[in-house]
């Protein structure tokens, strides 16, 4: 029998090279800078000795560091509310704008802020990024004290609250390389529930700060002051406490291939609607509700009205996971046609009992509106990994970049495009307001849009008979 078949043991050693023993994983080491090297969560037992703890550290402190972005990044939204009573003699045009403009600052620079992890470090830029928000806190503060600062000074500041916006992204990019693929969901998803609760507290807290812990005068500074402490907090503790991991290294060519996707374009056209509606109508309401309902007009009721304004942002949060878990459960895409056929059935039943001028039943409404926007943001989400998961069965050849890295990326990218959605729905409530001197005319156009919106979705993920149509997406 020949011998290539059945090698004599004796010469097997000698005659057939052997694999080289595997590496040991390379131990912990911890540089100047607060630098990591051989960080791998992946291994059972690092994770379960060191890596959790240290991972549990870095989101405590990233959390924080993105719920004062978000407070920021909306901080003009509940503030502008208070400018005609500080003397500023701004139009609702002028004020829209400075409502809108931190929006679409912060979603454009959620894409650069995605790779600066990679550039410099988590915790390096958790820091900067934290000691940013002093630039447009502190020039609020100073800004609103002086009814004659110029709207232009005014608007420069305003965008620059974008920086807040931007937060989010390198922080969802930084807290990813320090958990397992297992627990990767749980751990980005309290980071983002974390952030998002920003813009509720800041709803929540700036017409108390402003006028009950001002006496009954109106002290409009004091919203900007108001988080200057706990800004250099954050920085502090990210400086302390934080790491900058080795390996952590942005992918961009997982985002040029992203792009390249007709899906991730579709994804984010939902992401605007489910998404852009949540942070739209966070940035809008305390000026709907302002609008809407004159008679809070003196500083005691205007005060308590206006800070109900937050449970809208609240609930929103709050129901992201569930939207989520619904969807792992029922489907993503079902979920999201679900959501959008309850926003459009909601915007349509608060503009038609806007006549009613019933301030409990509008409330009611939105709370409902936020809680389906941000049921949608999990649903959302949850539709992507599948999405791109389908993409890669369908490949059968070897392609540069993996469907896994494209799916990584596209999460990052759309929620940037989505974010701009904080910027339409204000400035579509403007053109409405500024031509025929009522929102209804946006109401309805958000009506259509959410239907659209369902169309696509049931086209392009439930339709029989198509390749995602029929993977259950």
């Amino acid at each position: 029998m020949s011998s290539e078949l059945h090698p004599d043991p004796a010469t097997t050693a000698a005659t057939v090279p052997t694999a080289p023993p595997s590496a040991p994983p390379l131990a912990l080491r911890e540089r100047p800078g607060r630098w990591l090297d051989g960080y791998r969560p992946e291994d059972p037992a690092f994770w379960e000795s060191t890596g959790r703890p240290i991972a549990r550290t870095n989101l405590r402190w990233s959390i924080f560091a993105e719920f004062l972005g978000f407070a920021v990044w909306q901080l003009w939204a509940i503030t502008v509310i208070y400018l005609p009573a500080a003397g500023f003699a701004f139009s609702d045009s002028q004020i829209f704008w400075l409502i809108s403009i931190p929006s679409l600052v912060g979603a454009t620079l959620r894409i650069p802020y995605t790779f600066m992890v990679g550039r410099f470090g988590g915790r390096n830029w958790t820091v900067v990024s934290a000691l940013l928000l002093l630039i447009p806190t502190v020039g609020l503060a100073v800004a609103v004290g002086n009814p004659a600062t110029p709207f232009a000074v005014m608007l420069l500041l305003a965008a620059t609250a974008g920086f807040g916006g931007g937060n989010f992204a390198s922080s969802m990019a930084n807290i990813t390389y320090f958990y397992p693929v297992r627990e990767k969901g749980y751990a980005l998803g309290l980071n983002a529930a974390g952030g998002n609760l920003g813009t509720a507290v800041a709803q929540l807290l700036v017409p108390i700060a402003v006028t009950v812990l001002a006496a009954g005068a109106l002290d409009l500074p004091l919203a900007g002051w108001l988080w200057v402490p706990f800004i250099l907090l954050a920085a502090w503790g990210a400086r302390k406490h934080m790491h900058n991991l080795s390996h952590a290294k942005g992918d961009v060519a997982g985002s040029l291939a992203t792009v390249k996707e007709p899906h991730f374009w579709v994804m984010s056209f939902l992401y605007v609607g489910t998404f852009g509606s949540f942070i739209g109508f966070s940035s809008v309401f305390p000026k709907l509700i302002a609008d809407t309902f004159p008679e809070f007009s003196s500083f005691a009721v205007g005060a308590a009205a206006l800070s109900l304004a937050f449970l809208g942002p609240l609930v929103g949060s709050v129901s992201r996971p569930w939207g989520g878990r619904l969807a792992d459960r029922f489907g993503g895409a079902p979920m999201t046609v679900a959501v959008f056929a309850v926003m459009a059935l909601l915007a349509l039943a608060v503009v038609l009992t806007l006549p009613l001028a019933s301030f409990w039943l509008f409330l009611g409404l939105f709370l409902l509106l936020f809680t389906a926007a941000g049921m949608g943001n999990g649903s959302t989400y949850r539709m992507i990994p599948s999405i791109y998961r389908v993409l890669g069965l369908r490949q059968r050849r070897a392609v540069a970049v993996s469907t896994e890295r494209q799916a990584s990326a596209a999460l990052g990218l759309i929620g940037a495009v989505g974010a701009y959605g904080g910027f339409l729905i204000p400035q579509a409530l403007n053109l409405s307001n500024t031509t025929t001197g009522a929102y209804s005319a946006a109401f309805y156009g958000f009506v259509a849009f959410y239907l659209v919106a369902l169309g696509v979705t049931w086209c392009c993920y439930l339709r029989r008979g198509t390749e995602m149509g029929d993977s259950h997406i």
